[in-house]
């Protein structure tokens, strides 16, 4: 199963090749980058024309995008949380004030989004929400901590779930506010140290922060509704683009179990075999609900395999190469942060793939009781 593209089709991957090429080298720093692909129209590919400043493509055309984007080595992206998880959101709930105001930011590039939802004591658990907003005439004061942020370092605004009734339990009385990050005083990030010794996931206090009214996206009380929305979004075409990544990865590691030896061993040729193959199945699966609507557990069936599959890999990437892979790529200097080679930063960030995102725990919970009818799991049960 694949995409058939058309002569056209090709001449828009062509186009997005050469583009990638001319300007994805030398990498410049993520925000740079941003823009760079803003200017040229490449964000918000699978928007609808609104006038938001980006190129609109078919469903095709956005996964020959994504693909090539993947194979070019292009910078890693800072900005996708908006693209592909705000924008259809506003697209779907927001109201034309709110779409005019940020949807065109994003397309240029010039504003980067953090997603405000899990929070210490609830994690994975959405409806555990204890972030309060509390109404002040035309703002909302804002009040808790949320972690696990990814790149809130980085960004300009977080889409927070907050509980703007302070009465309401689980998932009723939640709003999705619109947050700016630049309220000194008040939003307090802190980097959270990771295995990598790099920190992309932050934890963020919210001390009296302020949200406008008119930033309430799909009106108050509805955050529930928007939020399980917003979740939908987030696997569809990167998903495909990711996979050409993990061919990557997986090419890499058969390479180096060449080099070792290590392919010698039968039991080390099955798995490699079984990487092989599960990573065709979890493209198959990718192009057969791409694009559809109405099955609640495809993303969870899809994160529930490409996670347990990347860990696998991660594990492998180290064992083939024996006790080579102790050993870093520079000498170790306690002055100095410590290097990773790129399977010993696969191993261990791997490690984190069935945690974040909604841990796997979570997700066959949603195939259990949304898709198979299952009895509700009790909550506050000790």
């Amino acid at each position: 199963m694949d995409f058939e593209f058309t002569a056209e089709d090709q001449a828009f991957r062509t186009e997005a090749r050469a583009w990638l090429t001319a300007h994805a080298e030398p990498v410049q720093d993520r925000r740079t980058w941003e823009r760079t692909l803003g200017k040229a129209g490449w964000i918000g590919l699978g928007w609808p024309e609104g006038g938001y400043g980006n190129r609109t493509a078919g469903l095709t055309r956005q996964v020959a995008w994504a693909e090539e984007y993947a194979r070019s080595g292009a910078p890693p992206r800072s900005g996708h949380i908006g693209e592909n998880l705000l924008a259809p959101t506003l697209i779907a709930h927001g109201t034309d004030e709110q779409k005019s105001r940020f949807l065109p930011s994003i397309a240029a590039g010039e504003e980067l989004w953090c997603q405000g939802y899990s929070e210490p004591g609830a994690g994975s658990d959405l409806a555990g929400v204890r972030t309060s907003a509390v109404r002040e005439g035309a703002t909302y004061r804002i009040s808790g901590q949320k972690i696990w942020t990814s790149l809130a370092h980085e960004a300009d605004w977080c889409f927070v779930l907050a509980r703007t009734d302070p009465g309401s339990r689980r998932h009723h009385g939640l709003s999705f506010l619109l947050v700016p990050m630049d309220q000194p005083g008040r939003i307090e990030v802190r980097p959270i140290r990771q295995m990598t010794g790099t920190s992309d996931f932050n934890e963020v206090f919210f001390d009296g922060a302020r949200a406008r009214v008119e930033h309430v996206v799909g009106g108050e009380g509805q955050g529930w509704q928007v939020a399980m929305s917003l979740l939908g979004f987030e696997r569809g075409v990167s998903t495909l683009a990711q996979q050409i990544g993990f061919a990557a990865e997986l090419g890499r590691i058969v390479r180096a179990a060449v080099r070792t030896g290590a392919v010698g061993d039968p039991v080390v040729r099955a798995r490699l075999v079984r990487q092989w193959a599960e990573l065709r199945a979890m493209r198959w699966n990718a192009l057969r609900t791409l694009g559809g609507s109405g099955d609640a557990g495809a993303p969870s069936v899809a994160k529930l395999l490409w996670a347990n599959w990347h860990q696998r890999l991660g594990e492998l990437a180290v064992e083939v190469r024996g006790a080579e892979a102790s050993v870093g790529p520079v000498d170790w200097s306690p002055s100095a942060p410590y290097e990773l080679d790129p399977d010993q930063h696969l191993f261990l960030f791997s490690r984190a793939d069935t945690i974040y995102g909604g841990s796997d725990q979570v997700q066959r919970t949603i195939i259990a009781e949304r898709v198979l009818g299952l009895p509700r799991e009790p909550k506050g049960v000790v």
